[in-house]
């Protein structure tokens, strides 16, 4: 993308020209700002803000990733409502939308902008379905290749491709010639970009409780076999995991066979014993429990494009309001309006769910990126608090890479490729395991000495002990309880998992004094 504007100056908090009441392009002590250099300098001019809130939401990626089978509130939502994983997407198309603002704030050619548009797209997309497609065979398999039949056409990449592309094609080609002094006139200037939004908004909303879902098959294949499930539905505007109108709408374009095969509703407690966590089917479990899903399917990228709209709404008051206090106010108004519609519609039935993508669920991620861009911006762009931020800004200039070597898993399958003698061995499994005894011990050690005594009753040591060979008496003690560690046995992080969700259920079973 093109250079960002710099927007505040490096002198310190309290110098001229850097208070709340003024941006760097209103400092009465500055001169006139020069022509655009080409120097690496002027390059390197971003806006920092962006580029920590991107590594911050690129950590919180991993973090998710990592540590989500952990605690629920880590993980994804199963279905309706939010978690914090489920802020990770829409957090990096609002970003993308504040970014195109500041990479086009002037198009000199417009045909020319467009076009590298489309072929930025184009590579994002390529390369998501390389990485999400099924080529690599994950952490767990050393091979690779997919089956050209069975491709998963739409992911992560795919979708920011296309929310990419057309708020692009919006901020190039939908901008008008007024004059910006207030919160008004960013709207009649923009007017046009905010009704392709509703537009789409309204179309989204319409199909989903609109179209008809009729009855649909599926099959799953295994060792010489193949099973077929079929699924009733026969209705319009349900929001249910097996017969909404999201799923019917990628099953006829995409084909069933071109969808994610490990959808969030198996976590459900229609789908999971352990819930809500995976686990085996109950004995009574609906058809459509093992059915496929794309989260990142074709109809809800709609309103991921809506996103990323807002976020060039944020981007243009960056661009149209130099005093800091009238940005971060007009981003305030802007983010708690979001938030509370979005809070009413719940309550009245357009409840939260990523998977589908709801109109309510896109206005309280877009809210809250708002919120934290603006918290950010305060203190990094208008208070100068950069060096703690220092690593999440590196990210964010990295999030593409540390997105394919990291979250696409091709860094944990190069790791493993090393191994110590026997390939369950590998550096990535004691990464993980001592990672689990990282994580238990902090929890621990942030309990009262009473739950504690709780856990020795509830998790005694021995249901904590797998059966291992006499060899095997390594032992790491935590406080009062003791839990097995030995890296060589298969089912360590099983017992583990075990353990702590016995305590976690103590916990909550045991009345407050």
């Amino acid at each position: 993308m093109a250079r960002y504007e710099l927007v505040r100056s490096d002198d310190a908090v309290g110098a001229p020209g850097t208070d709340l009441e003024s941006g760097a392009s209103a400092s009465k002590a500055s001169p006139p700002s020069p022509a655009p250099s080409t120097s690496p300098a002027a390059r390197q001019q971003r806006l920092v803000s962006l580029d920590v809130f991107r590594g911050i939401t690129v950590l919180l990626m991993i973090i998710v990733d990592d540590a989500g089978g952990f605690l629920p509130a880590l993980n994804h939502s199963p279905w309706d409502g939010v978690t914090i994983a489920d802020f990770v997407m829409p957090f990096f198309l609002f970003i993308v939308g504040v970014s195109l603002t500041l990479a086009y704030k002037r198009v000199p050619d417009k045909l020319e902008a467009t076009k590298k548009a489309v072929l930025r797209a184009l590579k994002l997309f390529c390369l998501g379905l390389v990485l999400q497609g099924g080529f690599f065979h994950g952490v767990h398999s050393l091979t690779f290749g997919v089956d050209l039949t069975k491709i998963r056409l739409m992911g992560i990449l795919q979708r920011i491709a296309i929310a990419y592309l057309l708020a692009a094609i919006c901020e190039i080609w939908l901008k008008g010639d007024d004059d910006v002094d207030s919160g008004y006139g960013l709207l009649r200037r923009y007017r046009y970009q905010i009704f392709v939004g509703l537009v789409l908004s309204i179309a989204y909303t319409i199909l989903l409780y609109g179209i008809y879902v009729p009855d649909w098959e599926y099959q799953i294949s295994g060792p010489g076999s193949e099973k077929s499930f079929s699924v009733k539905c026969g209705v319009r505007g349900d929001t249910g995991p097996a017969c909404n109108a999201v799923g019917m709408v990628d099953r006829t374009i995409l084909g069933i066979e071109h969808l994610y095969r490990r959808p969030v509703y198996a976590r459900t407690k229609e789908c999971s014993i352990n819930y809500p966590e995976n686990g085996p089917l109950p004995p009574d479990a609906p058809s459509w429990c093992q059915a496929p899903f794309d989260p990142e399917g074709l109809l809800s990228s709609v309103m991921a494009i809506v996103t990323c709209l807002i976020g060039l709404q944020f981007g243009h008051i960056i661009i149209h309001f130099e005093k800091h206090r009238g940005r971060i106010t007009n981003w305030l108004i802007l983010s708690f309006s979001m938030l509370a519609l979005a809070f009413l519609m719940d309550f009245v039935g357009v409840h939260m769910n990523k998977p589908l993508y709801t109109i309510s669920y896109t206005l309280a991620t877009a809210g809250a990126a708002g919120l934290l861009f603006a918290g950010i911006y305060a203190l990094v762009d208008l208070y100068g608090f950069r060096k703690p931020t220092i690593p999440m800004e590196w990210m964010g200039k990295h999030a593409l890479m540390i997105y394919v070597l990291v979250a696409c898993n091709i860094l944990p399958m190069f790791i493993r490729g090393f191994y110590w003698r026997d390939p369950n061995n590998s550096l990535k499994r004691e990464c993980k395991i001592q990672f689990s005894k990282w994580f238990v011990v902090l929890h621990l050690r942030s309990m009262p000495r009473s739950q504690h005594l709780i856990l020795g009753i509830w998790c005694p040591k021995d249901s904590l002990e797998p059966e291992m060979p006499q060899s095997a008496t390594k032992r790491q003690r935590v406080h009062e309880g003791e839990i097995a560690a030995d890296s060589a046995h298969s089912g360590w992080e099983r017992d583990l998992n075990t353990a702590y969700k016995r305590m976690l259920e103590s916990f909550t079973s045991t009345p407050n004094k």
